[in-house]
């Protein structure tokens, strides 16, 4: 587990997606939507454009932060979320990413600390980029394609619209357990959030 955080130091939180029109209603942008459902609940609009990525700062409850959205595709995601650490001086404990999940059930949010990627090149980009695994995680949960569907089709295909109110329940529940993660700890986010689909909240 990571060392005591400092109040005085701001969390960067961050979604991953790819960036495009053809892109934005896909399974693999679910962590972008959290971000920007966070940006419009909290007022901290996503106005700067550098670092390779929309970022802009703000309050998270009581707590300061800089929400961001990287500009690159999915598998350079650790470009932007290396330089924006280093900018603001900030380590692995400071951060927070959002990212949809094979391996979690579909509807569910799982957080955790470290760990594997399971195979999700943007997890891969960010811990290769801190040269460490040593991060937060917010995952939601998609999983596992149907038979005959490849993982990296079924995550970048548009949603189908029967599972729009599914995933906008998500996307509201993973908004809700980065607040969480934020103002009360991991432990406390993680005996709310797991074990629940987001349409039984």
């Amino acid at each position: 587990m990571p060392n005591q955080k400092s109040p005085s130091t701001p969390w960067l939180i961050v979604g991953l997606g790819n960036p495009g029109a053809q892109y934005a209603a896909t399974p693999h942008n679910l962590g972008s939507m959290v971000a920007a459902i966070l940006a419009e609940q909290y007022d901290i609009p996503l106005a700067k454009k550098t670092h390779q990525a929309l970022w802009g700062k703000g309050r998270l409850g009581g707590a300061a932060v800089i929400l961001a959205q990287p500009t690159t595709y999915m598998n350079l995601s650790g470009r932007a979320v290396a330089s924006l650490l280093h900018y603001f001086d900030l380590r692995g404990a400071d951060l927070v990413v959002i990212h949809d999940d094979l391996d979690v059930p579909g509807g569910r949010v799982k957080l955790a600390w470290n760990g594997g990627a399971g195979g999700h090149k943007g997890v891969l980009s960010v811990a290769a980029a801190l040269r460490s695994p040593d991060f937060y995680r917010v995952k939601l949960g998609i999983g596992r394609p149907p038979p005959g569907l490849a993982p990296e089709d079924f995550v970048l295909r548009p949603l189908p619209q029967a599972a729009w109110d599914e995933a906008a329940a998500l996307v509201d529940r993973g908004a809700q357990a980065v607040s969480t993660l934020i103002s009360a700890g991991l432990a406390a986010a993680q005996n709310q959030f797991h074990g629940e689909a987001a349409d039984s909240a």
